[in-house]
C-alpha cells in the first residue's frame, strides 16, 4: 500500500482507521528519523476530547514488544539528552509521566546517567503530601500527583527533563513547567518523547511560553510529524466506537476474547464474528492454577519511580537483577515457549527489567513486554488496526477513584504459552486473582505470578488509616456542567426528599430548631416575565460579566499562582468558577482544575472535600471562589474554618465585592448578576448544599442534589457560553484594569458589615444574619426565605427590574433609602411564625 508517497511492504496498524476517518500522518523533515508508521498505529477510543488514540510500537504499553526495543528506546533517548546538557547532566533530574510513560521515563534517565527519576502517579499516599499536581487534558484520568520521598528532589536549578509518550499539543508539559517553574524557577528545561506531533501553532505556542518564561525549552524525540484531521472526526470516531460496541455486545459469550475462537454472530462489516472484546470472556470451569515466583526483591529498593528512584537504587537494581532473572527462569521451566511479561498500569521499568533479562537470558524462544492500563480502547480484530484484542478485569489496588474496568491489549489470541504477570504488592490481592488472572488463565498455557513490594517512603509518619474518599461527581450523571467543567465533592442526595416549604423552614430556623443546611427550600420556578427579566439582564451585562471575570481570573494568575486549583464554594460561586477556567483556557491554554465545596454558616466548609484536595493537589494553590460578598460571612466563615488545615489560603476570590471584604475581586460594584436571578437551573441543575446528621457521616461528602427533571428550563450552559462570547471583546480593557488594581491599595474596608450592623439596629432586627445585603443576597432573600422588606437605594435603574417584580409577587415593600453602599439590601422577616404570613403565603408587615 502506499502512504505518503511512500511504498509500505507489510499492512501499517493504522489503516483501518485512516481510512475511515480520514486521519492522515505526515512525517516531519528529521534526517536519519524512523518512519511513523514504523513507530505508530491508530486506534479509536470513547474520549470527549481526542477520538483517535496514536499506538506505540516501542512503548511497551497496548502492544507486546521485544523488551530490548523497549528499553533501547528509552535509553537510546537518554543518550542523547546526555549529549544535549553535558556537563550540566550531573545536576538534571528526570520527571516521566504516569501511566503510559513511566517506564520510558524511567530508561531515559538510565541513558541521561547520574539523574534521579521521579514519576507522576495518580495513587495517593497517606502520609506523604504532594509536591505539586497539574492536569492532562486529553487523558482518560487526568489528575496527576507528584509525590516524592526527598521534598527537595524537585528543588533544585538544574536542568529539569520531561518525558512523555508523545508530544501532541504540548499542553500537558506547558502546565507542568508552569507549577514547577512557579515553585523552583530553572533556567533549562528538556522535553523527551518518541514521538513530537505538534502542530506548527502549537510549535509557535512553546517558542512563546520559553521566551516568557526566561528559560530554555528544548525538545528530543525519536521522529516527528504532524496529525491531519478532518473535520467533524471526533462525532465521526465516536459514532464509530458505538456501532462496533454495540456489535461486541451482540457476540456470544463463548470464546468472545479470542480471535481464534469458534463464536458465532454479526457484527459490522469488518469485525469478525468472533468479537475482539473479551469484556464477557467465558471462564473455563475451576481456576487455573497460578505459579508464583519470589523473585527476592531488595529490602529498601523503590518497585519504580513514584517516590524517586536515585543513582543508588539503580546501583542496586543492577546488582539485584541477575539473581531475580534466575529466579524467574526457574520457575518458568525448560520450555516456556513464547513468553509475555506483563506490567501493571504504572508499574512498568521493573517488569521491563526482569523482561529484558528473561530475553538477554535465551531461556524462552521469544519474550515480549507490555503492560495493562486503565485507558479505555475499542478492540477490532484487522491487521490494519492497532489494538486487535483486549481483556477486560476489574482494578485491583483499592484505586483512589474507586473500582473500575481495566484492560490489557493484543494479549488474547497472541499464542503466548507463558504470561508473567508483574504487579506491585498493593495490586497482590483477591481482586487480581478473579479478575485479571483469570482472564488471562484461558489465552495462553500458563499464568506466573510475581510480586514487586510496593515501595514506602521513609518519611511517611505512622498514620491512622482514614476512609478512602471518592472522586468528584461530574455530569452528566451529576450537574449538567461539562465533566471538564466542574467536579463536585459532594454526595448525590438526588432521591431524598429535602425539600420543604418556605414558611415552614424559615420558622424552624428562627425558632433555633433546625439549620437551614438541614433542608432545601422548594426550587423557584419562575414564571415567563421573570424569565424575560433574566435573558435582558444577561444580554444587558454579559459584557460587564465577562470584564469581571477576566479581571479577577488575571489577578488570581499574577499574585496567588500561575497553574492555581479552583474551589468554588457550591453553589454561587460555580458558575464563576467555571467562567474563570474558561477565561484561563481561552487566553493562556490553561486546563485548570475546578471543584466545587459546600460550605455552611455556622458549621464550617466540608473538612472532607479538604482532605480529598490536600491528597490530590498542593493547598497553597487552591484558590477558594465565590460569586460576590455581602457582608462578608462567608468570607469570615472561610477563614475560621481553615485554621485547622495546614496550607490553605483562606483569602477567597469573588466576581464581585460590593462589601470591600476581599482584595482579589472582578469589580466592587454590585449590579446584577444574572446567575444570581436563578436558582439551580443557571448552576448545573444542582441545589445549594446540604448537612444533615442522618445523612451526611463523619466520612461523608456534603450532600445536594441533582434536579434532572428541571432540564427543560436549564439555562447554564447557556449563561457561561453567553458571557464566555464577550472574552476577546473586554480584553483590552481587562489588562488595563488588572495593571491598574496589581498597583493598587485593594485592603478590605468592610464597610458593607459595618452597614448592616447599623441597618439592623434602625430596623428593630437586632440580627445581622437577618440582614442580606447587596443584589445577589436579595434575590436569594426573594427566592428563598421569608422576606420583610426591601432597601433600595434611591434612583437604582435596571439593575433592580428583577428584584422589584419577585419583591411584587411575594408581596414585599419595596422602601428607597439614601445613603446606602449597596445596590439593594434584602430584609428577612424578624422573629417570623408562620402567623406572619397571610393566606396566600406572602410577607406582612410587622407591627
Amino acid at each position: 500500500m502506499t502512504r505518503k508517497g511512500k511504498t509500505i511492504d507489510t499492512v501499517w496498524s493504522g489503516t483501518w482507521v485512516a481510512e475511515r476517518l480520514g486521519v492522515e500522518l505526515g512525517q516531519g523533515a528529521d534526517e536519519g528519523a524512523p518512519r511513523l508508521e514504523e513507530l505508530l498505529g491508530l486506534a479509536l477510543r470513547r474520549n470527549p476530547k481526542r477520538a483517535h488514540l496514536l499506538v506505540s510500537q516501542l512503548l511497551g504499553k497496548h502492544v507486546p514488544q521485544s523488551p530490548e526495543a523497549v528499553y533501547a528506546a528509552g535509553h537510546g533517548l537518554g543518550l542523547r539528552v546526555r549529549e544535549l546538557l553535558g556537563d550540566t547532566a550531573a545536576s538534571a533530574v528526570v520527571l516521566g509521566y504516569a501511566e503510559t510513560a513511566t517506564g520510558l521515563g524511567h530508561c531515559v534517565a538510565d541513558g541521561l546517567g547520574p539523574a534521579p527519576y521521579l514519576h507522576s502517579t495518580r495513587r495517593p499516599v497517606a502520609g506523604v503530601r504532594p509536591a505539586g499536581g497539574f492536569e492532562e487534558a486529553h487523558s482518560h484520568a487526568t489528575s496527576h500527583l507528584l509525590l516524592p520521598e526527598d521534598p527537595e528532589l524537585l528543588a533544585g536549578d538544574g536542568p529539569l527533563v520531561l518525558v512523555d509518550d508523545e508530544f501532541s499539543t504540548g499542553n500537558t508539559v506547558l502546565n507542568t513547567i508552569r507549577d514547577l517553574h512557579a515553585r523552583h524557577p530553572r533556567g533549562h528545561y528538556v522535553v523527551v518523547a518518541l514521538v513530537d506531533m505538534r502542530s506548527a501553532a502549537d510549535r509557535d505556542r512553546l517558542t512563546a511560553f520559553a521566551a516568557e518564561l526566561g528559560a530554555r525549552v528544548d525538545l528530543i524525540a525519536l521522529a516527528s510529524g504532524t496529525v491531519t484531521l478532518p473535520d467533524g472526526v471526533l462525532a465521526r470516531g465516536r459514532a464509530l466506537v458505538e456501532e462496533y460496541e454495540a456489535a461486541y455486545a451482540r457476540q456470544p459469550e463463548a470464546g468472545a476474547a479470542d480471535p481464534a475462537g469458534a463464536g458465532e454472530g454479526t457484527a459490522p462489516d469488518g469485525v469478525p464474528a468472533r468479537a475482539a472484546d473479551p469484556g464477557a470472556a467465558a471462564v473455563p470451569p475451576g481456576p487455573r492454577p497460578v505459579t508464583r515466583v519470589r523473585l527476592g526483591w531488595p529490602a529498601g529498593l523503590p518497585d519504580g519511580g513514584r517516590h524517586g528512584f536515585t543513582p543508588a537504587h539503580r546501583e542496586a537494581l543492577e546488582a539485584a537483577l541477575p539473581a531475580m532473572a534466575g529466579r524467574l527462569t526457574a520457575a518458568l521451566g525448560e520450555r516456556p515457549g513464547r513468553v509475555l511479561v506483563l506490567g501493571n498500569e504504572e508499574l512498568m521499568y521493573a517488569p521491563l527489567r526482569l523482561a529484558r533479562a528473561l530475553e538477554a537470558s535465551g531461556a524462552a524462544c521469544e519474550v515480549r513486554f507490555s503492560s495493562t492500563t486503565r485507558s479505555p480502547v475499542l478492540a477490532v480484530d484487522d491487521p490494519g488496526y492497532a489494538i486487535r484484542t483486549r481483556l477486560v478485569f476489574p482494578a485491583h489496588d483499592a484505586p483512589a477513584d474507586g473500582p473500575g474496568d481495566r484492560y490489557a491489549y493484543n494479549v488474547a489470541g497472541a499464542g503466548f504459552d507463558t504470561v508473567v504477570a508483574v504487579v506491585d504488592s498493593a495490586g497482590d490481592t483477591p481482586e487480581l486473582h478473579a479478575g485479571l488472572l483469570a482472564r488471562l488463565a484461558p489465552h495462553t498455557g500458563r499464568v506466573v505470578l510475581a510480586v514487586v513490594p510496593s515501595y514506602a517512603p521513609d518519611r511517611q509518619e505512622p498514620t491512622v488509616t482514614e476512609p478512602q474518599l471518592p472522586e468528584p461527581l461530574r455530569g452528566p450523571a451529576f450537574s449538567s456542567y461539562a465533566p471538564e467543567d466542574v467536579g463536585w465533592l459532594l454526595q448525590d442526595l438526588s432521591g431524598v426528599r429535602l425539600e420543604a416549604p418556605t414558611e415552614e423552614r424559615e420558622e424552624a430556623i428562627q425558632a433555633g430548631g433546625a439549620h437551614y443546611a438541614e433542608s432545601l427550600p422548594v426550587e423557584y420556578q419562575p414564571s415567563p416575565q421573570y424569565q424575560e427579566l433574566y435573558r435582558s439582564a444577561l444580554s444587558a451585562s454579559a459584557a460587564r460579566i465577562a470584564r469581571a471575570v477576566g479581571t479577577v481570573t488575571e489577578t488570581v494568575l499574577a499574585e496567588r499562582s500561575p497553574r492555581p486549583v479552583l474551589v468554588s464554594l457550591a453553589r454561587a460561586g460555580t458558575p464563576v468558577g467555571v467562567l474563570m477556567r474558561r477565561w484561563a483556557r481561552a487566553r493562556h491554554g490553561l486546563d485548570l482544575p475546578h471543584y466545587a465545596v459546600s460550605i455552611v454558616r455556622g458549621r464550617g466548609i466540608d473538612a472532607n472535600a479538604l482532605r480529598w484536595l490536600a491528597a490530590h493537589h498542593d493547598p497553597a494553590d487552591v484558590v477558594f471562589v465565590d460569586g460576590w460578598t455581602g457582608k462578608g460571612a462567608i468570607t469570615r466563615e472561610l477563614r475560621e474554618a481553615l485554621t485547622g488545615f495546614e496550607g490553605f489560603d483562606p483569602e477567597i476570590v469573588v466576581l464581585a465585592d460590593p462589601g470591600s471584604c476581599v482584595k482579589t475581586y472582578g469589580t466592587r460594584e454590585d449590579f446584577l448578576i444574572p446567575s444570581a436571578c436563578l436558582n439551580s437551573t443557571v448552576s448545573g441543575l444542582v441545589s445549594r448544599t446540604v448537612l444533615r446528621a442522618d445523612l451526611v457521616g463523619p466520612d461523608d461528602f456534603h450532600g445536594a442534589k441533582f434536579y434532572r427533571e428541571l432540564a427543560a428550563a436549564d439555562v447554564s450552559a447557556a449563561f457561561v457560553d453567553t458571557v464566555a462570547a464577550r472574552f476577546d471583546e473586554v480584553a483590552d480593557a481587562v489588562a488595563a484594569e488588572v495593571k491598574e488594581l496589581l498597583a493598587a491599595d485593594r485592603t478590605p474596608t468592610w464597610v458593607g458589615w459595618a452597614a448592616v450592623e447599623r441597618i439592623s439596629e434602625e430596623y428593630g432586627i437586632h440580627d445581622v444574619n437577618l440582614v442580606k445585603p447587596g443584589v445577589g443576597e436579595t434575590t436569594r432573600v426573594l427566592l428563598r426565605r421569608v422576606p420583610w422588606k426591601i432597601l433600595a437605594q434611591r434612583g437604582a435603574g435596571p439593575d433592580l427590574d428583577h428584584v422589584r417584580l419577585l419583591a411584587e409577587q411575594r408581596g414585599v415593600p419595596v422602601e428607597e433609602v439614601d445613603d446606602l453602599p449597596y445596590t439593594c439590601v434584602g430584609l428577612i422577616h424578624p422573629r417570623f411564625t408562620r402567623g406572619a404570613t397571610g393566606a396566600d403565603g406572602k410577607a406582612v408587615s410587622s407591627q
